[in-house]
């Protein structure tokens, strides 16, 4: 197997153990924790994939997509999150990643993703709906974010058009997403 990975992941722990992984499948991994560090690699290996950490030390993964997909046109690149949106996976996958994986996730989930169409949604396998739907606090997060996208991040415009008071929204935005 000559499939070569750039793990790019700013936590250690989860990055070893990732690495550890896909290395025993027959991948040669490369891994960065840093924008820079990432770019160098990126140019100095020519991996075909790239698992791409959407937060790394406070910097945004999702920056790196343009250049990325500039520097490696048939390099396939995967966003993984510990906080998914269904904002931030649309960003993504506009900007040029095949998908969008919310941690923790598994090496067999990893590797299929790698596989997916980009163009395609994914579906339940019998194309049913969610057998669980979305919170109402979830649907809120996800429609705030939505709104924040909409407005380029700005607090203000955003609140105005939620008709919402400006440190309320700060609030919500700084609680972590609910879960499903």
């Amino acid at each position: 197997m000559n499939e070569t990975i750039l793990l790019v992941e700013d936590d250690a722990t989860f990055s070893a153990t990732l690495a550890r992984a896909l290395k025993r499948r027959g991948y040669e991994v490369f891994v960065a924790a840093t924008p820079g560090a990432v770019l160098e690699c990126a140019q100095a290996e020519a991996p075909n994939w790239i698992v791409l950490d959407l937060n790394l030390a406070g910097a945004s993964g999702m920056a790196l997509i343009p250049p990325l997909r500039k520097a490696l046109p048939e390099c396939r690149i995967v966003v993984l999150t510990g906080y998914a949106s269904i904002s931030t996976a649309v960003d993504a996958i506009k900007l040029g990643a095949v998908q969008y994986l919310a941690k923790p996730v598994d090496v067999d989930t990893l590797l299929r993703a790698f596989n997916h169409n980009p163009g395609a949604e994914p579906v339940a396998a019998d194309g049913a709906p969610p057998a669980v739907p979305m919170s109402v606090d979830r649907m809120e997060w996800e429609h705030i974010q939505r709104v924040l996208r909409e407005h380029q991040g700005n607090i203000s415009a955003t609140a105005r058009a939620l008709n919402m008071h400006r440190r309320t929204l700060q609030r919500k935005l700084l609680k972590r997403p609910a879960k499903q």
